[in-house]
């Protein structure tokens, strides 16, 4: 499988513990490029981890979503940049997180994504939350905002991938969670599409975890994605 193929395909290593991503990602071996490390893996020993897959030669996301004030968020981001992952999700809830957010990566090569609406929400969860826009329409003001404050993408549904990137330049990146093969369970997520869809509407990277780390055979599940990718 081509490099460039293998680097749209993020794996969300999803787990209890450090040893059982350790496990899961020596399965993948050469299968997978890119992994990403979340709160879920952050306590039990994730951030270890990832410095040993970048040194290992992979890609790492690690999904930490930030919101806080200001200084908090400035310096977290600060700190994650040192550890030389290559991206950082903050909440892309106003301008100021933003702001703090650019200001402590600084010059450092880590790419920032704001979280736009999780997958797992739908329009009764964000009027839960007190508001009254669709999903879609929040995804993308969110995204704009995302631009303007200069950030490198978001994360958004594949149902959005293509009004984002109409509304933000070439270079902006869509990182997607809630891929699934045709015909594969939704499982807790709201809005699912497939990998060939996301990829036709705009997205660069492609996050899936339980149907690779939860499947019978990771390995195989692996180039079923990766098969789907490279056809798209």
């Amino acid at each position: 499988m081509k490099d460039t193929v293998r680097d749209k395909l993020i794996v969300a290593l999803d787990l209890p513990s450090a040893a059982q991503a350790r496990a899961l990602v020596d399965r993948l071996g050469d299968e997978v490029s890119f992994y990403k490390v979340g709160l879920e893996l952050l306590f039990s020993g994730g951030l270890d981890l990832a410095q040993d897959l970048k040194r290992s030669g992979k890609r790492v996301f690690l999904d930490m979503k930030l919101l806080d004030i200001g200084n908090t968020v400035e310096r977290a981001v600060a700190t994650a940049a040192q550890l030389g992952v290559d991206f950082l999700t903050v909440h892309g809830h106003d301008r100021k997180t933003l702001d703090a957010a650019v200001q402590g990566r600084g010059n450092a090569p880590l790419k920032l994504l704001a979280v736009t609406v999780l997958t797992s929400l739908d329009a009764n969860d964000l009027a839960e939350q007190g508001s009254t826009m669709e999903p879609a329409e929040l995804v993308l003001k969110r995204a704009r905002l995302a631009r303007a404050a200069g950030f490198d993408g978001v994360i958004a549904s594949g149902q959005e991938a293509a009004a984002v990137r109409s509304a933000t330049a070439p270079g902006f990146l869509i990182v997607t969670p809630g891929i699934r093969l045709p015909g594969g369970a939704a499982g807790d997520q709201a809005r699912i599409t497939t990998p060939g869809k996301a990829l036709a509407d705009g997205a660069n990277h492609l996050v899936v975890g339980r149907p690779i780390n939860a499947a019978a055979d990771p390995p195989a599940a692996a180039r079923s994605f990766l098969s789907a990718i490279a056809q798209a």
